[in-house]
């Protein structure tokens, strides 16, 4: 992509209302636009990043052999009705009248749906078990939305939802939920910690949640950090009894050693509440003995959060410095003399061998070479490929890379084998 062809606003000031860095960086960078209070248009930067992490989770999910469907954000009232949630669930809960009077209301969650489609469509214990899932947005009216992208109140969610025969199916498939959502994280180049959490409006009596602990946290966490080495080796029983909680989970348990609190930012939650929506829904399958309600699970995650999640993790004084597994770029071309022949042929040429084979941005633009520096270092491309003088003067070209300030000159036969080492991962 050409830089005059891609749409990004970006900005020098910080905004005055933004307070975490994440929600600074995300404006100034052009990657969102508020449009009133908790509600954000994503621009082309922020949904690049954005697709990326949903091809992760999408692959990770075909992988597991998970299917995917995609519920309407509008719901029929009537099911949460069945329910009881429809006048519990409070004023987060966005309620709707259409012209027939009828309510409807936008899908704060689809625990309700997810069992309709289950009740029409399983009939028998041989349609057990099943696993879906959609990415879909939610609406929930916040008291206080804030932080941009990580307290908002229209957000991008994946949901699973799981059907089982009984007790012991559903906890490992519990199991299996708990092992991907830490493998899609650490895709993502994230690490993130597994803690016990209290089930909410969801209900049930398992669920957990998934934190990255940052400074700039909102949330609060116990944790035992002799668990952080074990994270990938636990059984079922350790699970149930994991000894790091979130902070409301954490004052209903008996004071534990080795517990420390940090701040952190949740990106994921499974639950595990059995038969608490079938029974409501009179869903029953038949088995060789008779009928039963199927065990139901659902697993979250925040899309539309963690791109900001990444940024307080990741980020110096000059911008953003994403994980290589989501970087909106691969590398940057930045033509410092755009009038030059020399250094614009040598520009299109670099760019027309290695595009489809790399996502680049060309900054073909006439602008002064600070301006282009500030922009490249603000959107965190991780590589940038600067030709300006030196190929002038000695027929090289400047490698900067972004996240250690290393800056190195190559002449064009050694760039081409630098670009060969970075598509194999060598570079780093």
């Amino acid at each position: 992509m050409k830089f005059s062809n891609f749409f990004i606003p970006t900005s020098r000031d910080n905004p005055s209302d933004a307070k975490l860095i994440s929600h600074k960086l995300m404006l100034r960078s052009g990657m969102i636009r508020q449009e009133t209070s908790g509600i954000y248009t994503w621009l082309p930067l922020g949904y690049k990043v954005l697709n990326k992490i949903i091809r992760i989770v999408e692959k990770a999910h075909a992988e597991a052999n998970i299917n995917q469907i995609l519920m309407p954000t509008i719901q029929n009232a009537e099911i949460w009705k069945i329910s009881n949630r429809f006048n519990s669930y409070g004023k987060e809960m966005l309620r709707i009248i259409d012209r027939n009077s009828k309510e409807l209301l936008y899908g704060p969650t689809n625990e309700e749906m997810i069992t309709s489609i289950g009740k029409q469509y399983i009939k028998s214990y041989k349609d057990l078990p099943l696993f879906l899932y959609h990415i879909q947005s939610k609406f929930r009216d916040e008291i206080r939305p804030r932080h941009g992208v990580m307290r908002a109140r229209e957000f991008l969610m994946k949901d699973a939802y799981s059907f089982d025969l009984g007790i012991n199916e559903a906890k490992l498939t519990y199991f299996k939920f708990y092992e991907l959502y830490m493998e899609i994280f650490k895709k993502i180049g994230l690490s993130v910690f597994p803690v016990r959490a209290p089930s909410g409006e969801i209900g049930g009596d398992l669920s957990h949640e998934f934190h990255l602990i940052v400074p700039g946290g909102e949330s609060s966490i116990y944790v035992n950090e002799t668990l952080s080495d074990e994270k990938k080796k636990l059984d079922f029983g350790l699970l149930e009894n994991i000894n790091s909680y979130t902070d409301d989970y954490y004052e209903k348990v008996s004071p534990l050693p080795n517990m420390k609190k940090k701040t952190s930012i949740e990106l994921g939650h499974i639950f595990l509440f059995g038969t608490k929506y079938s029974k409501t829904f009179n869903f029953d399958v038949d088995t060789n003995k008779g009928k039963i309600y199927p065990f139901m699970g659902s697993y979250g995650i925040g899309i539309s959060r963690i791109p900001a999640a990444i940024i307080e993790a990741f980020n110096d004084e000059k911008g953003i410095l994403w994980p290589r597994e989501v970087v909106p770029f691969d590398f940057s071309i930045i033509n410092l003399m755009t009038e030059n022949t020399e250094t614009t042929e040598l520009c299109d040429s670099i760019y027309n061998k290695y595009i489809k084979e790399f996502d680049i941005l060309y900054d073909e633009r006439n602008e002064r070479p600070g301006i282009k520096f500030t922009d490249h270092d603000l959107m965190g491309i991780p590589i940038h490929l600067i030709v300006g003088k030196n190929l002038v003067n000695s027929k090289e070209v400047s490698i900067k890379e972004r996240q250690t300030g290393k800056e190195i000159n190559l002449n064009i036969e050694s760039l081409h084998k630098y670009l060969k080492g970075y598509k194999n991962d060598k570079i780093f």
